[in-house]
């Protein structure tokens, strides 16, 4: 992503982590903690997902790669996937996203933002949930907050 595609992003605000509020800050910590489960022998990217359900619990899922890079889960279809076997999709009020690793540098953009497929699985748990999923994206330094929702980041979803 290109710093001009970067200014494009929605953005609900960019905030430093200090300013989250406590709710937010622990969200953002769980997915950061989630990175240490990703198996990313690969890459070396590893990524952490958590999702925040409306009674205040979260569940955290990490990239799963395979050497085939398409039979790869990312760590955010990894949480929804997870989510979905609780029977508990409809429950999602938000998902934090972070990243580690040795291809840091070579992200293009400042925030850890969903990829495309990533993007329209949201777009599916917002039709099941009936309302839009605010999404937590850490900058690549671990000190800002990208805030914006998951109808901003995909507008034109297939279903929405």
């Amino acid at each position: 992503m290109s710093s001009e595609t970067e200014a494009t992003l929605p953005a609900v605000s960019v905030m430093p982590i200090d300013e989250l509020n406590p709710n937010e800050r622990a969200l953002v910590g769980a997915a950061l903690a989630a990175t240490a489960t990703a198996y990313a022998p690969y890459s070396r990217f590893h990524v952490g997902a958590t999702l925040l359900f409306a009674d205040g619990s979260r569940h955290s899922g990490a990239n799963f790669e395979n050497v085939s890079y398409g039979l790869s889960l990312c760590a955010e279809t990894v949480a929804i996937a997870s989510a979905s076997s609780a029977g508990r999709l409809h429950e999602i009020v938000a998902i934090a996203i972070a990243a580690v690793g040795e291809l840091e540098a070579a992200v293009t953009g400042e925030f850890i933002a969903p990829c495309g497929r990533c993007r329209q699985v949201l777009a599916e748990a917002v039709t099941i949930c009936g309302h839009d999923i605010e999404v937590l994206m850490l900058s690549r330094d671990g000190q800002r907050v990208r805030k914006t929702t998951a109808r901003a980041l995909l507008p034109l979803a297939f279903g929405l």
